[in-house]
Parts: C-alpha cells; structure tokens; sequence
C-alpha cells in the first residue's frame, strides 16, 4: 500500500518545504504539493513537519530493541535506528557471554543471540524490532575472546587473531570498531593494540569509535593524543562517544584533532550527568577483570575490604570527573539485589546515612549484594548551563547520542528524553539550532558517517524512515527525579515504510533491521 504524508512541511539538512510526502513499500517515491493518489493510506500531517528518522550515534538497546517499552520510547523521541556495540562492550563477536556478564546493568540480556557473531547479530535484528540497528564490533569483546582475563599488553599473535575478528565483524556488515577504555578489559589495551584492531577498519572504510581513556572532563587530553595516534597509525576516520566536559576543553581538542589532520566526529548529549556501571569508578579494574565470584568474595571480606580503603578509594577520591565528594555525586540507578530496592534514587551518601553505614561500605555492600550488576548516574563536579552544552552541539562535527541506558528502575532520563530534549532546547528555545541543522545533527550526519545507506534525508529514492513532528509542543519529559516521562509530540513514524506509530499508540508490524554497512547514498 501507498503511503501519503499530506500537508506538512518537510525538513531536511537542505532546507524547508511545504510538501505531501508518498512511500512505496520502503522507498520515498515523491515529494511534491497536492498529491493525491487512489487507494493511498494517508497521515495527515498539517501543521507538522516531517523529517528523516533521528540515529541514536550511541545507544544501549543492544539486547532490549525486541521490547515494546524500549521501542516505544525511542520510537516518541523520533528515534528510528540505533548504533549499538558501543564502549567496547556487547554480544558478538564470541557467544554472548561476557556482554551479559559484565554489561549486564548497560545493555540488558539478549533474548537470542548466542554465537554466531556480527552476522548473527545482525539477521536478530531483521524483523524482530519496530527499529533498526547497526553493529560497531565492540573491541573490549574481541579482546576478551582472545586474551580472556587477561591484564597484559597483548603479544603479536593474540593482536593478529583479534585484528581477525575485526576484520570477520567488517565483513558480515559492521560500521566500525569501538572502545572503552575506562572498562575491563579495554582499560589494559594499549595503542599499539588498538591500532592492530583498527587497521581492517580503516581498509573498510569504518570506523573508529571510541569511549576515549582518561576519564574526559579536565582530562580529555590524554584521550584525544590516543586517539589521534591511532587515526596516525591506520588512516582511521574516528568518532568520539559521548564527549562530555566543559566547552572550551571539548571545542580546543576537537582544534587539535583538526590541526592534526584527525577526520573526526563526536556524539554529546544534552545532559550534564553520566551513567554507568557503579563497579567502574570504585572498584580497580585489576580486580573488576577477575570472575565475579571472586570479586565478590573480595570486596565482602572485611580484611579486603579495609584494603581497599586504605590503597584504592584515595585514588577514588583523585579522580578528575568525581573528586571526594563522590558519594554525592553518584545516585543508584539500578541495582539487582531486590534488598536494596529501597536506594533506587538515592545518592550513596543519602543511602549509606539511611542504612546507617559509611558511603564505601554502603556501595560495596551494594556491589556485593547484586553481583555487581549495578548501574549508578554520576553528577559531575562543574555543572555547566544550556548556553555552555549549545557551544559544543553547535560544532559541525557533533552527532545526537543519547548513551541511553534502559536497565534501572531510575535511569538516566536521557534515555527517554535526549532527542525530544534537543528539539525543545537547541531548536525551539535557544535557536542554536534550526530545524533544517536539527535533521543534519541528528540524521543526515550519522546515517552518513556510519554507512548506514540513503537514510537521512527527505527525498524520492531514499528509504522511509519518517518522522512527524509537532514543532511547538515536541519536548522530553523525563528528568532526574523522574526519569521514565516519555517524549511527546512525535506521534507518527514510519521504518521503512511500514507506520509503526500511529496517532501515539505502538502498531503491530515488525520492519526493523540490522543495517549492514554501505557506502551507497548518492
């Protein structure tokens, strides 16, 4: 059936129009006034701009896109393909194993995979989502399939056999390579390793994303001189996950890499806090990379535990995005252990005054309790304003990346509210962008640096990954307090074609896709 988007304008990275939008299966087939075609279903769109599908250059759906709740939500900020595999850290390649271990409180489980690598997940995705997903091999997964637990540099012939697999991963259809070089087993990475697994990249024609090293903020430098070592190295385009630190930090490195000859590009959502795993910050990583069984038994042995309090929590206490006042810094999110459902919400400091303990031996206790599967929102020390954030989203490189994780019975709002939030604050109420900039950063521009084919843009012969957007009423909802609000205003969207909301309210049909890298748009 014919598909007609009547009487809305439609914005692109070209421009405005007033125009009637026609679908044919998948495909844009016209875009003109006053169209009418027998037989056609239509949208009425009057008053309502119709735009690309938004890409999510950084998410953690990776095993969640089957559930509706997921769906839905990304399906309301406009959302219509995600980029998963990120921060070094998923299923394939390997079976799974390790991503659901450690990742467990980011990606959540996977209903299906369990082998079979990028290809496999990749053909999960076909059908089985109302959404699309590319794949970036996740480098902290490859590594793990070849050096395991490793803590050591890895020797010529275990970088061989990771660079094959990356190489395999680029084949079966991956955009690129990513890192996360804050988490196990990324951390113990050096560049000469990294740099073997994104050589078969850069022949590709990917690319290198990267969860850079250092901890950003005050300390993103050490990350970018890595990254531009590599770019050196291979030829690599690279990408920046989640850049977050004050502006002019963000907007000097992105001069350097520039300077340097770095074709780079960078996701920042519009949000001061982070998340991620509680273990990440407060535990060290030598002992994070032992099995959980013996984690566990380490951090509730109270010889151990004194240890680690008198050796590793200084070094807590020095790091540059946290300092001493972390226990005030860091709300739990998620916590596995259904004693402790109580904290959900709560800073350390607070939960460790309502339990009657100090903060560390609060969080260890939680760690302990939930095997570790625990995921926390993390403040950072100088929060920064809208006008600050709109500095760094007005840079030409930067994409729209929610980093929005979905485990957590109080998430990080971003998961919920990052694309609607740009709408309302960068497009309607401080004018840093317009709307024809809105479809580039958060369209055009990834769909095209990630090879995600002719998507993003609003023109006969692209796909129909459509959004219908009210441009006076579109914001988020969620906030730090309460952070499952859904967007509102984008009640109609189409995936290839296919409506998969209508007038607010899910549909049944399934068009998503695991997008295989291709270099074809024009």
């Amino acid at each position: 059936m014919r598909t007609i988007l009547q009487g809305g304008t439609v914005v692109d990275r070209d421009g405005e129009r007033v125009a009637d939008v026609v679908v044919d299966g998948d495909t844009i087939v016209a875009v003109g006034a006053d169209v009418a075609i027998e037989g056609a279903r239509v949208i009425d769109c009057a008053g309502r701009f119709i735009l690309p599908g938004f890409v999510d250059a950084h998410s953690h759906a990776d095993g969640l896109l089957a559930d509706d709740d997921v769906q839905r939500a990304l399906l309301k900020q406009g959302v219509t393909s995600i980029i998963a595999g990120q921060d070094g850290v998923s299923f394939a390649p390997g079976d799974g194993a390790y991503g659901s271990e450690y990742f467990a409180a980011i990606n959540g489980p996977h209903p299906s995979y369990a082998g079979g690598g990028v290809a496999e997940y990749l053909a999960g995705v076909d059908g089985a989502s109302r959404l699309n997903a590319a794949y970036a091999i996740p480098g902290g997964t490859v590594r793990w399939e070849v050096c395991g637990r490793s803590t050591a540099p890895a020797n010529h012939a275990e970088r061989d056999a990771m660079a094959a697999l990356v190489e395999q991963g680029m084949r079966d259809g991956a955009v690129g390579l990513s890192t996360g070089l804050d988490y196990v087993p990324g951390i113990f990475a050096d560049a000469r390793e990294i740099a073997a697994l994104t050589a078969p990249v850069a022949k590709a024609g990917g690319v290198y994303i990267s969860h850079m090293r250092g901890g950003y903020e005050a300390n993103s430098s050490e990350g970018i001189d890595e990254i531009a070592a590599i770019a050196a190295a291979t030829g690599a385009r690279v990408h920046i996950s989640h850049f977050h630190a004050e502006a002019h930090i963000v907007l000097a490195q992105l001069a350097a890499l520039d300077d340097w000859g770095v074709d780079a590009t960078f996701d920042a959502y519009p949000y001061t806090r982070g998340c991620t795993l509680l273990a990440m910050p407060l535990l060290p990583p030598e002992l994070v990379a032992k099995p959980v069984d013996d984690v566990v038994r380490v951090i509730g042995d109270p010889v151990e535990r004194a240890r680690l309090r008198r050796d590793w929590f200084p070094e807590v206490d020095r790091k540059a995005s946290l300092g001493p006042e972390w226990p005030s810094m860091i709300t739990l999110a998620h916590v596995a252990a259904p004693e402790y459902a109580w904290a959900h919400g709560m800073t350390v400091e607070d939960a460790a005054a309502k339990a009657g303990l100090d903060a560390i031996d609060l969080a260890l206790d939680v760690l302990t309790a939930s095997r570790l599967q625990a995921n926390a929102v993390m403040a950072v020390r100088y929060d920064r304003p809208v006008s600050e954030l709109a500095q760094i989203f007005a840079h030409p490189a930067h994409m729209g990346g929610s980093d929005g994780i979905f485990v957590g019975a109080h998430p990080h709002p971003r998961a919920r509210g990052t694309f609607a939030r740009y709408l309302r604050e960068y497009v309607r109420e401080t004018r840093t962008w317009s709307w024809p900039d809105a479809a580039s950063h958060l369209s055009a521009a990834p769909a095209e640096r990630f090879s995600l084919g002719r998507r993003g843009r609003v023109e006969p012969g692209w796909v129909a990954d459509l959004i219908v957007v009210d441009p006076e009423t579109v914001s988020d909802t969620a906030t730090y307090e309460h952070p499952l609000g859904e967007a509102v205003g984008i009640d109609d969207v189409l995936v290839a074609g296919v409506p998969v909301l209508r007038a607010g309210e899910l549909q049944e049909s399934l068009p998503g896709r695991g997008l295989r890298r291709s270099e074809t748009q024009e």
